[in-house]
Parts: structure tokens; sequence; C-alpha cells
């Protein structure tokens, strides 16, 4: 049965789904957003963030007081290796008062997002679970795409945007999903309570089959993000559990020498989330009468922190195609698809050397080395994988001579 029409049906209520549906919703189109949570509760997803990313919220119209409660400023990132090489990125912040990366409150920035959507005109379905997509011709003149929720309910609209993340059910729909080309990884995520003295930078430790994140969020907590790699971790999810294990990684972590640690005292503030497979590629991101953003449009590397710029990227191109599309520009949506190639090819490609560096410890260690003793190089990846210049700058020669020779 049909229930209602809709120019643009968006399926899933993150951070990609809430700012499209609120661009959308701005320049005056009928906009229906399927979040199947009734209310916001913690799953695994990233909360560390590039200055690029915040700057990407800013542009959205976040308010500055909703940025200052969502978020704790995260001066540096320090990078340890297996052998105890340690690096510190600093994502541009050189202590003039530059912009730092933060940790988000994922609990008041998410349903931030989808306040400004509703104030700007956009409908919110709560407790709404799509459980199939029928993708039409794709007509900008009829309503050939049909959403159903597992209730029963259909709705049709002129276009469906699947910010549905690394299951997308609109990805599959279109038969674009496919599994990435990097080893089958496990993510866990879940906070820590601590207290104001917890240390103002973030941690990456990385370990024999896979790495942990610590980076501290408001209200004196850290937030805790795993991934695993590998037959022994498996073995280990499947002998001991999600939580136990997380438990057990944790609390082998080195001590960190330079700064206190309250929070390895702390209490566990939510059950362990996790994610698998952690890493979600397709062959496309728009078609007729459909479109992907956030990490239903591929999802790569944790290590690097890139996805929620990413997905505010893709929501911000993703609404000038639909928008042209709308209008009668039938190029509107394959341009989505160049618009996104061209920003990310050379980021996705900086990515797959890093899981490769990643994937064999001695080369790991050779980059870590000369990072740690060349500041320059190091400025430079900081810059890269903060999204605050091109890059292309990670696959300069000059910079990769300068980072490998030596």
């Amino acid at each position: 049965m049909v229930t209602e029409r809709v120019e643009v049906a968006i399926v899933g209520g993150g951070l990609a789904g809430a700012a499209l549906a609120a661009m959308l919703a701005d320049a005056g189109r009928d906009v229906l957003v399927f979040e199947r949570q009734p209310a916001w509760h913690w799953r695994a997803c990233g909360v560390f963030a590039s200055p690029a990313a915040v700057a990407e919220l800013r542009r959205l119209g976040v308010e500055e007081r909703t940025l200052t409660e969502a978020s704790q400023p995260i001066p540096a990132m320090r990078v340890e290796s297996q052998a105890g090489t340690a690096f510190r990125l600093t994502y541009g912040d050189d202590g003039s008062g530059r912009a730092t990366a933060v940790g988000f409150d994922r609990s008041a920035l998410d349903p931030a997002m989808l306040s400004i959507a509703v104030t700007r005109g956009a409908r919110i379905r709560r407790g709404a679970t799509v459980g199939s997509v029928e993708l039409g011709d794709g007509a900008t003149s009829g309503f050939g795409q049909r959403v159903r929720t597992t209730d029963g309910d259909m709705t049709e609209a002129r276009l469906v945007v699947g910010a549905d993340g690394i299951q997308s059910t609109v990805a599959r729909a279109a038969g674009v999903a496919r599994a990435t080309r990097l080893p089958s990884r496990i993510g866990l995520t879940y906070h820590i309570g601590g207290d104001d003295r917890t240390s103002p930078d973030a941690r990456m430790v990385v370990f024999p089959g896979g790495y942990c994140g610590i980076a501290p969020v408001p209200g004196g907590r850290v937030n805790v993000g795993i991934v695993l790699g590998g037959r022994h971790w498996r073995r280990a999810l499947a002998r001991q559990g999600a939580s136990i294990t997380a438990r057990a990684i944790v609390g082998d972590l080195p001590r960190d020498a330079e700064a206190p640690e309250p929070w390895r005292l702390g209490p566990e503030c939510e059950d362990v989330a996790g994610a698998w497979p952690l890493g979600h590629a397709v062959t496309r991101r728009a078609g007729n009468g459909w479109l992907l953003v956030g990490d239903a449009a591929g999802f790569l590397d944790p290590f690097t922190g890139e996805g929620i710029h990413r997905a505010l990227v893709s929501a911000r191109v993703a609404a000038r195609a639909i928008l042209a599309w709308l209008g009668g520009q039938h190029d509107g949506l394959p341009s989505y698809e160049r618009a996104m190639r061209a920003r990310f090819l050379a980021k996705d490609l900086v990515s797959h050397i890093v899981q490769l560096f990643l994937a064999w410890p001695a080369l790991f260690e050779y980059a870590a080395r000369r990072l740690a003793s060349r500041p320059r190089a190091r400025e430079t990846m900081g810059l890269v994988m903060g999204d605050l210049v091109p890059a292309s700058r990670a696959l300069d020669p000059r910079f990769l001579v300068q980072l490998l020779s030596r």
C-alpha cells in the first residue's frame, strides 16, 4: 500500500543523511528521512574529526555553541608503532591558535544535525526500518522509486538516497555494493569515563593484527576505537566476546609516560559496539533515481580518521547534484560521481598505502622512524590526514623521497 509520495527519500539519519536533508529542505524540496532508531543510541561510528570537518559543520549552519558543547579540541594524534617508535601529527595546529582536530560527542552532534534538518523543513520518520528498496527507471517526471519499511508501509519517491552505512540497503538494491580489496577487519568502539586530567592528545597504538585509537571527547571521557584483523582476533572474539577482548587490548596498551591517564580506571559508559566487515566499496555512487552518501558511498580506512569529513563533503556535493537533477538537468547525478571521484581519489590512494604499511610491520616501522625524525615530512602528513591540503601532496615524489630515503 502506498502511504505517501515524496521528492527525495533518504534512508539513514546519521550525519550524512541529516546534512543532506537539511540542505535539500532549505532549497524548498520535499524530503523524508527514514531513521530506524526511535531515539539516539550509541553505535559503532567515528568521533575523531579533522579541522576540515568542523569547517563543514559551520558551513551547514551548526551553531558555535553546539560545536563547543559537542566537541573536545585535540591538538595532535600521537602514533605509536609496535616497536615503540612514536611521532605526533598536529593536523595543522602549530600552536598559533589555528583550528585543531576534535573528538565529537556523537550523542550531542547527531541529534543537533537532525534538528537542523527538521527546522529547515525536512521530515524525519523515526523508528522506521527500511526492509527493501525498489529502484525504477529514475525518470524525473515520475515517482519510480519505492521504499518499503518492515511494518508494511511504502513510500514512492523521485529519488532515493542511501545514507545507511556500510551495510547499505540502497547500495545492494542498486547492485553496486562490493567487498573492499583490504583484508577483512572488525571494529569495536565504546567510551570510558575519565576526568579533565586526561591528556588532550589522541593516541593511535599499532599492535600485532590491529590498532587502537584513544580520543578524548567532552565530559572527561575517552572514546576507544579498535580495529582487528586476522584469524587470531576472530578466534579471540568468538571465544571471549567483544567486551572482554576490548578490555584486554586496552589493558595491554603501553602506559603513556608523558601524560596522566585517569581514564584507565574509569567505568565503561556503554556496551562495546561492533562493526563488521569494517570496509565497504561500491562500483558507482549514483545512478538513475538513486545516490549514495557517507559510508554507504564507500568506507575504507578508520586509521586516517576520514569518515566524518567525507560524510559531510559527500552530502554537500550530493545536494548540489540532486537539486540540479530535480531541476531537469539530466547530468546532475552523474556529476556527483565525477565530483566525488575527483575529490577523494588521491585520499583513497593514500589510505590504501597507509593500510599497506600497517599490514607489513617492518615497513610501518621504517616509515614511523622517518616521520619521527623528519618534522617537515611529519607536518605534511598531518595536513594531508587532516584534509587541510590536497592528498596529492603525500603522493608527490619529493615528499616520498623526503619520507623514505635514508
